[in-house]
């Protein structure tokens, strides 16, 4: 530990990225002793560590190419806003925090202006998906990436990008998740005989809320006409609440929508199954053993992009154990017949069941790290300050 005062500039550009920033901030300021002063960009947790965040990060909520390109004059300018008070405050060193369509860009501006400001991008962008170049690019604005993902480190050295390590990811060791994984344990891997509890999770912003709950809504109806009586239970975020209400009127056999963390651990807990937008939240069901259906539907400039896209499947838990453990459907082929079907199979004691729990399992021990991941990337950012100078050794 020492006393040498600290200055860190901090980017996260949505609520995923704050947890991980704030988390890591936490932990740097546990190790290292002396002051540590921040400024930049994020939400609650950083804010709680004492961020003053520059705008309301909730401006950068931008999913998708065509959301990308329609908000462009105003990503510019919050681009350089955040480039030139990060240059203006001579930061100890930048931390980028996922979200790359902007954190990058202001990287890119404040390396040029601060040459030998070290940057460290905690999340590593999907270059294992597509764009594979950008993992060779991030070398001129990018010293260190903390990745999330165990595959993600051979990746980039495949590529020829940053120094990448491996520290884990915050949901290993999420109190929440692991009091529902332990729950769910003890209730072993029979689902309970009488009416099934299936969860509903559309995703958390518009577009694909939209996109999808017809369909969940749809799959919901012949799920019930198939086998009866379910509970339908949907947990969404505050800022969906009435959109989420609004598309679920018309439907036929009625959700118990719930709103808030508390509610979405509730639901975790209680589903025999769920049918979900792909993204996090499907590793978070892996992770906490409920058995799931993934899809998505894509916007249309991704769909005229998708020769480029190199991956070979969306969901997570199939990339970390290099198979199939969810099944996913995209774009035309998220048919509610398909949903309802593959629904009632995970939803009972069979073998698609036992199969996709035993992969889970494999998931979360690939997953394993010796220490929280905060910690481990507090240890990596103070390292590279030392390297640096900008700390004794």
């Amino acid at each position: 530990m020492t006393e040498t005062p600290l200055k860190i500039a901090v980017i996260a550009g949505e609520v995923s990225g704050d947890l991980l920033g704030g988390d890591l901030i936490a932990a740097l300021k546990r190790q290292h002793g002396g002051p540590v002063s921040l400024v930049g960009v994020g939400g609650d947790a950083l804010q709680a560590e004492g961020l003053v965040s520059l705008f309301d990060f909730s401006e950068l909520s931008i999913m998708g190419f065509t959301q990308v390109i329609s908000k462009l004059p105003k990503l510019v300018r919050l681009i350089n806003r955040t480039a030139d008070a990060i240059v203006a405050a001579r930061p100890d060193l930048l931390l980028i925090v996922d979200s790359p369509d902007f954190t990058h860009r202001v990287a890119k501006k404040v390396r040029k202006a601060l040459p030998d400001l070290p940057v460290v991008d905690y999340v590593c962008p999907s270059v294992w998906a597509w764009k594979e170049y950008r993992a060779e690019a991030m070398l001129d604005y990018v010293d260190l990436v903390l990745a999330v993902l165990p595959f993600e480190p051979e990746t980039m050295q495949r590529l020829g990008g940053p120094e990448t390590h491996y520290i884990g990811h915050r949901l290993t060791a999420d109190p929440d998740l692991l009091r529902v994984r332990q729950q769910r344990a003890e209730r072993g891997l029979s689902t309970e005989a009488g009416e099934r509890t299936i969860m509903l999770l559309p995703g958390s912003r518009g577009g694909e809320i939209r996109s999808l709950m017809p369909v969940f809504g749809e799959a919901a109806a012949e799920f019930v006409a198939r086998n009866g009586p379910a509970r339908l239970v949907l947990p969404t975020v505050t800022r969906q609440e009435n959109l989420v209400r609004q598309l679920a009127a018309g439907w036929t056999v009625k959700p118990e929508i719930s709103v808030g963390p508390a509610a979405k651990w509730q639901a975790f807990a209680a589903a025999d199954a769920a049918i979900a937008a792909s993204g996090t939240v499907i590793l978070e069901l892996g992770l906490a053993g409920v058995p799931v259906v993934s899809c998505y539907k894509t916007d249309w400039l991704i769909k005229l992009l998708a020769g480029r896209i190199k991956t070979w499947t969306g969901a997570l838990p199939n990339l970390i154990a290099d198979y199939v453990i969810v099944p996913e459907y995209i774009n035309e082929v998220v048919r509610p017949a398909s949903l309802a079907r593959w629904t009632e199979r995970l939803s009972a004691d069979t073998l698609q069941r036992r199969a996709m729990l035993e992969g889970f399992e494999a998931v979360w021990n690939r997953m394993g790290t010796e220490m929280p991941s905060g910690e481990a990337g507090a240890g990596l950012v103070l390292d590279l300050l030392r390297k640096r100078n900008r700390l004794p050794r």
